[in-house]
């Protein structure tokens, strides 16, 4: 999807969280050289970060404030999605089993593309 939209200003922005089982072990570099190689990571993969708890990156108790609904005030699970427009304004929330690919036509209403 990064590749296909990037051009229209989509971006992904991926954090990194270790409080589902221990599932990112690694330091923030191996993360990223991973992710790069694994899954041909192209957009930004910031430092490790909490989503939940007092100690929530503030980006994520924005996230969770403006979209809670079905799933209540904390993350799940690890990939998490959240649809942010170009204001900052988080459109929608989707579950960690939601696919990706089942997002884009989300993304393309917001990119304005058919």
């Amino acid at each position: 999807l990064y590749e296909k939209y990037k051009v229209q200003g989509f971006e992904i922005l991926a954090f990194p969280c270790n409080q589902f089982g221990g599932q990112e072990p690694g330091s923030n570099e191996e993360i990223v050289q991973f992710a790069c190689t694994r899954f041909k990571a192209e957009y930004p993969i910031f430092d490790k970060v909490d989503v939940n708890g007092n100690n929530a990156a503030p980006l994520y108790k924005y996230l969770k404030s403006n979209k809670g609904g079905l799933f209540g005030d904390s993350i799940k699970w690890n990939f998490s999605k959240f649809l942010v427009d170009k204001e900052g304004r988080v459109v929608d929330r989707y579950a960690p089993t939601t696919s990706p690919l089942s997002i884009e036509k989300d993304i393309k209403k917001l990119l304005g593309s058919s």
